[in-house]
């Protein structure tokens, strides 16, 4: 007879019941869940001889966890950015036991009282003008292809938008007529609106073709063969249009090109061109109030950069050179 309550029925209902249909988790989230709770029960099985079906709520210790977080960090080499978002999984998963079962709750207290470790924030890569036109300039668009990436390409740069909602991005989603914009349906059931450029309408307008009078739910980019493309579909293909972007400018070689870079490209110019920070926060979604300071910080010292080379050219030229320094460039009116 097995002594405690059987951990598998709360797995059950956090992944399924409660994971899909009450917390209405991105489905990003869901897999991530999901993945963590496997690593814990491979761990116990692994290394404490817990077969996971006999794994009890008593026997997934506050010691054991941690020794499951710190096994992760030495020998599955994840980040600290990752060990917390397995943390957190588990916590949100003993969240769930303790209101189910109220006699565990000082056993689900131990849990929740797991801090997640400090990591220094990453440098937020971004790409200057030069970069990203060059990986614009990339695609052939002579070929049905190429005019496909230069469209998901611009549609990144426009937007900030992340992978996963360009792949799930629907034709009811776009308004190509001016004002044209487009709408994401975010994280709980949250949307935003973004405006598009009168280039990106006509952009989209020329890769859609017929497309565009289809059925509402039919994706917007999809892939050579006519299928949609997929997230790490779109990963590729930044990471190839990157790849050959190096050629013209080698700056990019010292840079990890992905969607995300392009994200924080997006708001960084958005900024330089004088929209405001919390206007630039509505457009993309998601964001920290830390991510949207960090944003603001690379700006002022981008405008400390642009202010240095003008005293260096005030005090070694009689009369400024026509374009001594580069102005922002008017985002909104991108060509």
């Amino acid at each position: 007879m097995i002594d405690g309550h059987l951990l598998a029925p709360f797995v059950r209902c956090f992944l399924m019941e409660e994971g899909i249909e009450h917390r209405t988790l991105t489905p990003n989230t869901q897999r991530s869940y999901r993945d963590a709770i496997q690593l814990l029960l491979r761990y116990l099985q692994d290394h404490h001889e817990l077969e996971p079906a006999q794994v009890t709520v008593e026997q997934v210790t506050a010691s054991i966890t941690h020794s499951f977080l710190s096994h992760l960090e030495q020998h599955r080499g994840n980040s600290v950015s990752t060990r917390n978002q397995r943390l957190k999984a588990i916590q949100a998963l003993f969240q769930i036991i303790a209101r189910q079962a109220p006699e565990l709750r000082d056993h689900a207290a131990q849990i929740h009282a797991l801090r997640p470790r400090r990591a220094a924030a990453p440098a937020l890569a971004y790409l200057d003008e030069a970069e990203i036109d060059a990986l614009l300039g990339v695609p052939d668009r002579r070929t049905a292809q190429g005019r496909r990436d230069h469209a998901l390409l611009v549609f990144l740069y426009n937007t900030g938008a992340h992978a996963s909602e360009v792949a799930e991005l629907t034709l009811d989603a776009i308004r190509l007529d001016a004002p044209a914009t487009v709408r994401f349906n975010g994280r709980r059931g949250k949307s935003r609106i973004c405006p598009l450029w009168p280039r990106t309408a006509e952009i989209l307008r020329e890769l859609l073709g017929a497309r565009i009078d289809g059925p509402a739910d039919a994706l917007v980019f999809r892939n050579v063969r006519g299928q949609p493309i997929t997230r790490f579909g779109i990963h590729t293909l930044v990471a190839r249009i990157a790849a050959k972007a190096i050629e013209t400018v080698p700056s990019l070689r010292a840079k990890r090109v992905s969607p995300h870079t392009i994200r924080h490209t997006t708001a960084v110019h958005f900024l330089r061109a004088g929209i405001d920070l919390a206007t630039v926060g509505e457009w993309l979604g998601h964001l920290t109030t830390e991510t949207m300071h960090r944003y603001a910080e690379l700006e002022r010292d981008g405008a400390r950069e642009r202010d240095a080379e003008i005293e260096v050219l005030r005090g070694t030229m009689t009369a400024p050179p026509a374009r001594a320094v580069d102005a922002p460039r008017p985002i909104l009116a991108w060509p």
